[in-house]
């Protein structure tokens, strides 16, 4: 039997210049970054979802919705993770986007919250995306640049 996906939510959050921020996640020393995202509660709405995973990553509650990703995205763990996190119950994701701007300072930021995920944050091109990212959400983030591109925020 096929371990189910778990349904999470993520969030493209944009600053004033349409640069998107990422993380440099606490339990993989290599140098790839991630967006915030992460599990939806039962019976979660899916936007406040986003935006509790968003703050409880990041600190940011000052941000205005631009669009909810109308589609979604799923990508599977690849097999040296497989059964090690979640506690083993699932085999990947299948995911909400929402594209979000910052409307605050940057000082709101704070990624050392009560269960830090991130060791470092940074404002990166949206067109670095694909670049950045662990190979196995690579696909994600190439198409969320292709819907920023869209929406002609870069």
């Amino acid at each position: 039997m096929q371990l189910p996906l778990r349904i999470g939510v993520g969030i493209v959050l944009l600053n004033e210049k349409n640069k998107v921020f990422v993380g440099k996640r606490i339990d993989n020393p290599e140098n790839f970054w991630q967006m915030p995202q992460g599990g939806v509660d039962k019976d979660e709405n899916f936007l406040l979802a986003a935006k509790r995973e968003l703050e409880e990553e990041t600190g940011v509650k000052s941000v205005k919705l631009i669009k909810e990703i109308n589609r979604w995205f799923k990508y599977d763990l690849p097999k040296n993770l497989l059964g090690k996190i979640w506690k083993g119950k699932y085999r990947g994701q299948k995911q909400k986007w929402f594209i979000m701007r910052f409307v605050g300072k940057n000082d709101e930021i704070n990624i050392h919250t009560k269960k830090p995920e991130f060791l470092d944050w940074k404002w990166i091109e949206p067109s670095k995306l694909p670049e950045v990212s662990v190979s196995f959400k690579t696909n994600i983030y190439r198409e969320i640049k292709e819907e920023l591109k869209f929406l002609n925020l870069f």
